[in-house]
């Protein structure tokens, strides 16, 4: 088994606290260059991994001396690695498919992968001139293209403020409407760069947010979010842990309102002396604070800074998995 390129964000604390070892099985959702997986499987568990990325897949299967064994979904198979192509909100259907019901541990390590921003044919980088795509997935068929020529005025918007945080996002989408059909990413940055005041364009390069929330729209990366959470914690044992790295601020608060819900699930007035509603936590949060990286590692990778890591070990279960 060849080793991996580089080190992934907060590798060593992320397999710390997923307690990985022989007999265990970890889902990694993301699989990227292999990194988290490797990390994993050095401490002698079991890994499914998943990664919608078919280029990611083939690249791993490579590295780790992988054989196929389905083509629909795509599946490579090693003594203690299983590789999937597929999105994480898919994780029910692979785990059934490979007849595995419950897990030791799902871990995500959420957004874009270095090799993806990396590629200037990918489209996801406004420092490269290239076609709108962002797909991570590239057998799907919408891409950013769509998004940016297709979508109406108040959607366009709504994906810009929502997904980017963007203060100017009605200017931007007004801009855009104007300026369409847009086809390539500079052609984008220079509407979005018209459509920003003066004083806004010195902030932080003027795109970054419109593409964030482009690139989330595109690939449903919320959404898939929260449908992974509710089927990890499904397919999660008692004792199992949930781990996710998240890298900006709307994915670290779906993260953090899923174990705060599941920590805390009790639906009683807050007036009533004692529960009566009968709710038991599920889970118990292990990072009370994200875990974040520290100076060194943010200095060795600057996408490393806006990083944060939160664990959940469940510890509840009023159901049985696969029943």
């Amino acid at each position: 088994m060849k080793t991996v390129e580089h080190l992934p964000v907060l590798f060593h604390e992320s397999v710390e606290m997923m307690k990985p070892g022989p007999g265990k099985t970890i889902v990694d959702c993301t699989l990227g260059r292999g990194g988290h997986t490797k990390g994993f499987l050095d401490r002698g568990a079991s890994v499914i991994a998943l990664d919608q990325d078919l280029e990611a897949i083939k690249k791993v299967a490579e590295n780790f001396n992988l054989h196929k064994v389905f083509d629909n979904p795509l599946v490579y198979k090693g003594d203690q690695l299983t590789v999937v192509h597929a999105n994480f909100k898919q994780l029910s259907s692979v785990l059934y498919r490979l007849s595995v019901f419950e897990v030791d541990g799902v871990f995500w390590d959420l957004g874009v992968s270095s090799p993806q921003f990396d590629e200037p044919e990918r489209g996801f980088s406004y420092r490269f001139d290239a076609k709108l795509d962002m797909r991570m997935d590239q057998s799907q068929s919408i891409t950013a293209w769509d998004v940016v020529n297709t979508y109406d005025l108040d959607e366009l918007t709504r994906i810009i403020r929502e997904y980017g945080e963007e203060r100017y996002a009605k200017r931007i989408a007004d801009q855009i409407a104007i300026a369409r059909p847009i086809n390539t990413t500079f052609e984008l940055v220079e509407v979005i760069k018209k459509a920003m005041p003066k004083r806004a364009l010195s902030e932080q390069h003027p795109a970054k947010r419109t593409f964030q929330a482009i690139r989330i729209a595109v690939n449903d990366e919320l959404g898939a979010l929260t449908t992974s959470l509710e089927k990890g914690l499904e397919h999660l044992k008692l004792g199992g842990r949930l781990g996710v790295i998240s890298f900006h601020s709307l994915e670290d608060r779906i993260v953090k309102d899923f174990f705060k819900e599941k920590e805390d699930p009790c639906t009683c007035p807050k007036r009533l002396p004692v529960c009566v509603c009968g709710k038991k936590p599920i889970v118990k949060v292990i990072t009370k604070k994200p875990v974040v990286p520290d100076a060194l590692e943010v200095e060795e990778n600057r996408r490393a800074h806006s990083a944060k890591l939160r664990v959940a070990e469940k510890i509840y279960s009023d159901k049985e998995v696969g029943k």
